[in-house]
Formats: structure tokens, sequence, C-alpha cells
């Protein structure tokens, strides 16, 4: 059985958004900025929920390469 059941999904919350496993475990947060402000230290709302959408895509990822 696997720890972290796939699928995985992004919840947005305050901040930045949330990875999540099928039963609900919080897996990854990325924080982003919501203003459209450009700052060296933080990711934009756009950039953080792109990562956190390809976090949510390892499991299928892993299960094609493991399939060849």
């Amino acid at each position: 059985m696997r720890r972290l059941p796939a699928p995985w999904s992004v919840e947005r919350i305050p901040g930045g958004f949330i990875v999540k496993d099928a039963n609900g475990q919080s897996l990854a947060y990325v924080y982003a900025s919501e203003t459209q402000a450009v700052t060296t230290t933080a990711l934009t709302h756009d950039e953080g929920r792109r990562i956190a959408a390809n976090i949510a895509k390892l499991p299928e990822l892993l299960s094609e390469k493991q399939e060849d």
C-alpha cells in the first residue's frame, strides 16, 4: 500500500497553495505573493500555482517511469 496515495491535488490557501494526497494529508506548502509586485524573494501567485501543480503530478510521472 502506498503511503501517499494518488491522486494528489492542489488547494489554494491565503498566501499560497497546499498539495494533498488522496487521503487529505498535506504533502507540500508552496508560498507565493498574492500581489503583482515583483520581488526577488517571493514567488508570484502564478509561479506558486505552477510549482504546486507540478508537485501534484509526481505520482503519475513516477508510475509512468516504472512502467518503462
